[in-house]
């Protein structure tokens, strides 16, 4: 039986990820394992399929930023004297790009209120029979981790998540700035909140972050087969555009040698026309 401590209007998810952990244990005690640890690690599989193509955008469009920022540079300093104009052909860059500034918002959105049930509802089960909430060296995954190995696990699995994110694309300056300061900063301040986390809370997060570690390695290897067709039909589009141009400076440059000759030979008529 668990507990209920009143969190609010939280406690429903708390209850609910707290069944989702009773099933899930079921069916590994039903497979002859029983384990609440591999019972959380499923929970962090399960949020990764519900959650995959809300990731998948958000990943895709932050990728896209990032390689429309010298674009978007470029824009501002060409329109800065006419906002409009100048937000009318960012939302142009934007479609263009397939990119939402909003895209990244979501998902985070959703995975909170998930975190923080999983906190609740951590804090508040009862592991029964307690030897099955073990997991490698923690002896409870209720409490915090001893050694806290999970919580740098969070940490370096953040870091690398991030690491392989920018290495996808590549910013302006100061695009590249901030994104480095947040390599470093981000994992540092989830080192300090997971240091008094329950276990099996880092345990499922670290889980989660090397299932997107593993989804943004395939969408890196994605992104660059399009930013290499995007820049070739750049290219083409580019070559095309300076065949054109030159074409039309060829029939002008033909069209002003008939006009001279046209305005030649009217000037010889009239000298005829003259004399006679």
């Amino acid at each position: 039986m668990n507990k209920t401590y009143g969190y609010g209007f939280l406690q429903p998810v708390a209850d609910l990820i707290s069944q989702v952990i009773d099933i899930l244990y079921g069916l590994t005690a039903a497979v002859g394992f029983p384990s609440y640890a591999l019972a959380i690690i499923m929970i962090s599989i399960l949020l990764k399929l519900i959650l995959f193509p809300l990731m998948q955008k958000q990943m895709k469009s932050t990728m896209n930023m990032q390689e429309v920022q010298p674009k978007l540079e470029y824009l501002q300093k060409k329109y800065k004297n006419n906002p409009e104009k100048m937000n009318e052909e960012m939302m142009k860059l934007y479609k263009e790009y397939d990119v939402n500034p909003m895209a990244g918002c979501l998902p985070l959105l959703i995975q909170f209120p998930i975190l923080i049930g999983l906190f609740m509802a951590l804090r508040q089960y009862e592991f029964v029979p307690i030897e099955h909430a073990t997991f490698l060296w923690v002896p409870n995954l209720g409490d915090v981790d001893p050694m806290h190995i999970l919580p740098v696990l969070v940490a370096v699995t953040m870091f690398l998540q991030q690491k392989i994110s920018m290495a996808a694309t590549a910013g302006n300056a100061q695009t590249e700035q901030m994104m480095k300061t947040m390599l470093y900063m981000m994992p540092a301040m989830m080192l300090f909140v997971c240091w008094s986390m329950p276990a099996g809370l880092c345990l499922y997060w670290a889980f989660f972050s090397v299932l997107s570690i593993i989804q943004q390695y395939f969408m890196n290897q994605t992104k660059k087969k399009e930013m290499a067709a995007r820049a070739a039909r750049e290219a083409e589009e580019k070559e095309k555009r300076i065949a054109a141009k030159k074409a039309k400076m060829v029939a002008e440059k033909k069209s002003g040698a008939k006009e001279k000759k046209k305005t030649a030979l009217e000037e010889a008529e009239e000298a005829v026309i003259e004399e006679e």
